[in-house]
């Protein structure tokens, strides 16, 4: 049975959080918190948090033991951009964009 965990509006680029997240995928949940523990990334604390849900959603809703789970999927989709304006010269103004993701982990039982 899938069980997952959202963490949504993350304050951080998806194309980063992708690095870190094709680290764990399809994992035992163990070795993906121990992978995430020792990754030198933003990501990892945050997809850390979203696996220890996932895990204790799998736990409470479905009765699993959680050292039968694996990382299954997960998704790094982009949210809602902050746009802001950086003057520059000749009086002109750039854009910034400051880019937010949604965190997917699904966990399974099994493999």
């Amino acid at each position: 049975m899938e069980v997952r965990a959202i963490a949504r509006q993350v304050r951080m680029s998806p194309r980063k959080a992708r690095l870190v997240a094709d680290l764990i995928r399809g994992k035992q949940v163990e070795e993906a918190l121990l992978v995430l523990r020792f990754t030198p990334k933003k990501a990892a604390s945050i997809l850390a948090k979203t696996l220890r849900s996932a895990i204790a959603n799998a736990t409470d809703t479905q009765n699993v033991d959680p050292d039968d789970l694996y990382v299954k999927r997960v998704h790094i989709d982009g949210g809602a951009m902050l746009k802001r304006f950086r003057p520059r010269a000749h009086g002109r103004a750039t854009p910034i964009r400051k880019r937010t993701s949604h965190f997917t982990v699904v966990v399974d039982e099994g493999k």
